[in-house]
């Protein structure tokens, strides 16, 4: 299909393909067996691939709607080959991601706003926040953008101090207090610094806890309303970090976050180490929240803009 042209650069096309490797291996392993001393595509084998998908963290749901399409082909088609199946799921995958209106860009970007934009980040202690954070601002500061940190996850002192560490090493200035202090009032200091300073976009770390629903909802929303009386429409993005490599947890994670507050994009972490990079279609079907950004690698550089097309290239490749 014409829409898989190459729109990456070769380095960060290879990148990707490396950073997917794990993931594509153990599906076509999987893919190869289920298609086994089978020609054509019939129920046993809708079955089997069924089955391959769950496995690969796809998510039920999801799965039952790319069987569905599937099944829909072979009724209208007739005839269809198990060696169809390969570009078959791949048009299909792609069509899905289609529907959730993400990742059509190439390169970071950020809408035209009153003020700085304000990005919200949200997830759970260990799923790559404080490191997603960094290598966001890395590329924002690449990109000509002033970009300004504010440590507003205050309940660990790691956190702070991890963001201070990726604030000096991306050369971007950083708010903060002490630990235990009102996250609320380092967001309002954040921003306050980022209008004064004229700067393009602002990040904030939240706290990483799903201690109780409630609370984090609470929390979120005084974050949101202190916010808002800097800079009124902030903020333009509340960004919830997944870890990839942790499958179905990454969707209850999801699940609990969306409930909590209103999420309206994803980043997908760590799906170089583990072969759960189907996670990224069930989540992004499931939620209907468009994936911005993968990460696909340790570099500072290995953290991408998601791209519906490249990533099914990459995946069935």
């Amino acid at each position: 299909m014409s829409f898989f042209k190459k729109i990456f650069s070769k380095e960060k096309k290879e990148t990707l393909d490396k950073g997917l490797e794990k993931s594509k291996t153990s599906f076509f392993d999987k893919l190869s067996k289920a298609v086994a001393g089978k020609s054509k595509v019939d129920d046993d084998v809708l079955d089997n691939l069924e089955e391959v998908l769950v496995s690969s963290d796809v998510g039920v749901n999801t799965t039952l709607k790319i069987i569905e399409r599937i099944e829909a082909r072979v009724a209208r088609d007739k005839y269809m080959g198990t060696d169809e199946l390969n570009q078959i799921l791949r048009e299909e995958i792609a069509g899905l991601l289609s529907e959730t209106n993400t990742g059509d860009a190439t390169e970071i970007e950020i809408p035209e706003v009153e003020g700085p934009y304000v990005i919200m980040v949200v997830g759970v202690n260990g799923v790559g926040k404080t490191t997603t954070i960094g290598k966001l601002a890395n590329q924002f500061k690449n990109a000509g953008k002033k970009v300004v940190l504010g440590a507003a996850d205050t309940f660990r002192a790691a956190a702070i101090d991890q963001l201070q560490v990726w604030a000096d090493r991306t050369g971007v200035p950083i708010v903060k207090q002490e630990m235990g202090s009102d996250p609320a009032s380092v967001a309002f200091d954040t921003l306050q610094s980022a209008v004064n300073q004229n700067a393009d976009v602002v990040i904030i770390d939240t706290a990483g806890r799903l201690h109780n629903k409630v609370n984090l909802m609470n929390e979120l929303t005084k974050v949101k309303r202190v916010m808002q009386k800097v800079v009124p429409d902030a903020p333009h993005d509340v960004m919830l970090v997944l870890d990839g490599s942790t499958g179905q947890n990454a969707f209850e994670q999801a699940k609990q976050f969306t409930a909590a507050t209103e999420v309206t994009s994803l980043a997908v972490t760590k799906l170089d180490g583990t072969a759960k990079g189907g996670v990224v279609i069930g989540i992004s079907d499931q939620f209907q929240i468009p994936v911005k950004y993968i990460g696909v690698g340790e570099g500072i550089e290995d953290l991408q803009v998601f791209n519906k097309f490249e990533f099914v290239d990459s995946f069935f490749k």
